[in-house]
């Protein structure tokens, strides 16, 4: 993989070259300082991936992002970016414009080993995300015209189910969530019978970036969730970067907690931890929807969902910028629908409908 580091410091482009020299068939052809030259550098290199900075002299990286909308050769980008409100907003939008992810610039580190290896920690894993979908998308192009692909059938898939019963709908997305959210929930209409509890891996500030512009394009009401908030329908609650969400029952009342709990396997937020509290808190009347992503987050959650007789929906492969969490799902048996991302409205639109007793 052709690898372009578009970054105006000398220093961290440097860091960057460095983490990605752990990364076995990564080659840097090319660095460039600004927006301008990163462009040119392009359209001579040809690279696969760019790793962009978003705030740079002459272009910016959004200014990059919207120029290469427009030319027919589109490396994958992955975004740097500071933990500010600025590069909050600026790395949601470029995440709109079709980044494939974006990772922090180190920050708060003693001395620059100690921001390099955290780099390396947050990128490597990213790139090798990119590269093994690089190589499924090569392989499906080299397989001979004649060869038809048989669509996954997940064990429980083809009976309808009765939804009309569920009263909240969980989320759980990660690589290309932006992006998918921004598909997904603006289609859904004002009269939703439902919440949604929205899981996206983010840090602190970019979810309320996040919440804020699907607010703005979106019939429902989504907000970054705050404790002690009630939970109603026709609201989308995204839970805060950097901690943990879940559902208490007060009074008789649902509402939103917003914890310290520690992160689990290294999220925070954590789709299973969220999972988990749907299912005691809701049981057989909550509905799961896993999305984009890389890992596995979401699939113990899943598991004890199913226990409670709860619907598990996944994303298709497809339409999936990283088939990761929707492919442990399913690979365990436990997703009852696979839904291609320009579907997965109607499944949610569904549910707690008491005009579609079933969604098949």
């Amino acid at each position: 993989m052709r690898v372009l580091i578009v970054d105006d410091s000398t220093l961290f482009r440097k860091v960057v070259r460095d983490a990605l020299a752990t990364c076995q068939g990564v080659e840097v052809v090319a660095v460039a300082s600004d927006g301008k030259s990163a462009l040119e550098k392009i359209e001579h290199y040809r690279p696969d991936l760019v790793t962009l900075d978003v705030e740079m002299p002459v272009l910016n990286g959004i200014e990059v992002l919207r120029e290469l909308h427009a030319r027919p050769h589109r490396p994958e980008v992955i975004m740097l970016s500071g933990l500010t409100d600025h590069g909050a907003l600026n790395t949601t939008q470029a995440l709109r414009l079709g980044a494939f992810d974006f990772v922090l610039k180190p920050h708060g580190q003693a001395n620059m080993e100690e921001s390099a290896q955290q780099l390396r920690a947050d990128l490597v894993p990213k790139v090798r995300a990119l590269q093994d979908r690089l190589a499924a998308a090569n392989q499906q192009k080299s397989e001979k015209p004649n060869e038809v692909d048989v669509p996954f059938t997940p064990p429980v898939g083809s009976k309808p189910f009765d939804i009309s019963q569920v009263t909240v709908v969980g989320i759980g997305v990660s690589t290309g969530g932006p992006a998918a959210l921004s598909t997904m929930l603006p289609k859904l209409p004002a009269s939703l019978s439902v919440p949604l509890l929205i899981v996206q891996h983010m840090p602190p500030m970019f979810t309320k970036s996040l919440a804020n512009d699907l607010n703005r394009a979106c019939k429902i009401s989504v907000c970054e969730a705050q404790d002690g908030q009630p939970v109603t329908s026709g609201t989308a609650y995204i839970a805060p970067g950097g901690k943990q969400m879940k559902v208490a029952t007060e009074n008789g009342a649902k509402v939103i907690r917003i914890t310290d709990d520690p992160p689990e396997r290294s999220c925070r937020p954590s789709v299973d931890y969220m999972f988990r509290s749907i299912a005691h808190e809701y049981g057989r009347q909550a509905m799961a929807v896993v999305m984009t992503g890389m890992g596995d987050d979401g699939t113990l959650g899943c598991r004890l969902l199913k226990r409670h007789g709860c619907m598990v929906v996944a994303q298709d492969e497809k339409s999936c910028v990283v088939f990761g969490m929707p492919r442990q799902v399913i690979s365990a048996g436990l997703a009852d629908k696979v839904v291609p991302l320009e579907q997965l409205h109607e499944v949610v639109q569904c549910a707690g409908s008491k005009g579609a007793a079933t969604c098949r």
